[in-house]
């Protein structure tokens, strides 16, 4: 790989962890609904590796010829952000100001929680499936797979800075201020839902 090839990249790549969307929306919630950040942050980012995992093992060419993989994945990542998005509707303003979720989930189930909104990302699943591979190279000294993983760990150490900052900055400036904070909270909610609608109206548009 050449060092503009991975300059290329990983501008493409801050440009997206930059832009908001249901990574967001998690972050801030995890910084506002939790006593740290890191869980949710870990998580979103080990949902980034196993998907760059994949993509090294030959994941996006069998995306490219199965098309219905993907719908299923999206499909998926509905669901799931419509379970994540409600429950953050319904947070109340107690949990906020005490900067924990209500059912006060563990370091784990953060992670997890985490783990899924990335995983099932259509904003990472485009960087990551779609795009990725365009920026490796078959004539270079480096294998594909190890191409793939060079710049997948790029993309993730980028994402870590973004996502701390994200998280982190929600918490110290509105745990202070309970009720905007709650509202911020709801809204990261409304995202996930109108991300969701938006993925289902893709879906079945014609």
């Amino acid at each position: 790989m050449s060092a503009g090839t991975v300059a290329a990249f990983w501008g493409v790549s801050v440009m997206f962890a930059m832009t908001p969307g249901a990574d967001w929306a998690y972050a801030i919630s995890a910084g506002l609904r939790h006593r740290r950040v890191s869980p949710a942050v870990v998580g979103m980012l080990t949902g980034h590796f196993a998907v760059t995992v994949l993509v090294a093992l030959g994941l996006a060419a069998v995306m490219a010829s199965r098309p219905g993989l993907l719908d299923a994945l999206t499909l998926a990542g509905v669901v799931y952000l419509v379970w994540l998005g409600l429950s953050m509707l319904r947070t109340s303003a107690a949990a906020v100001a005490e900067g924990r979720a209500e059912d006060s989930g563990s370091w784990a189930r953060e992670a997890v929680t985490g783990f899924g909104v990335s995983g099932l990302n259509p904003k990472v699943l485009l960087l990551l499936l779609a795009l990725l591979p365009q920026f490796t190279d078959n004539g270079s000294s480096w294998p594909v797979w190890g191409q793939v993983l060079a710049l997948g760990g790029l993309h993730i150490a980028g994402s870590f800075v973004v996502y701390m900052a994200v998280g982190t900055g929600a918490r110290l400036v509105l745990r202070t201020r309970p009720a905007v904070a709650l509202w911020v909270t709801r809204g990261s909610g409304a995202v996930l839902l109108g991300v969701a609608a938006f993925l289902l109206h893709g879906q079945v548009a014609p």
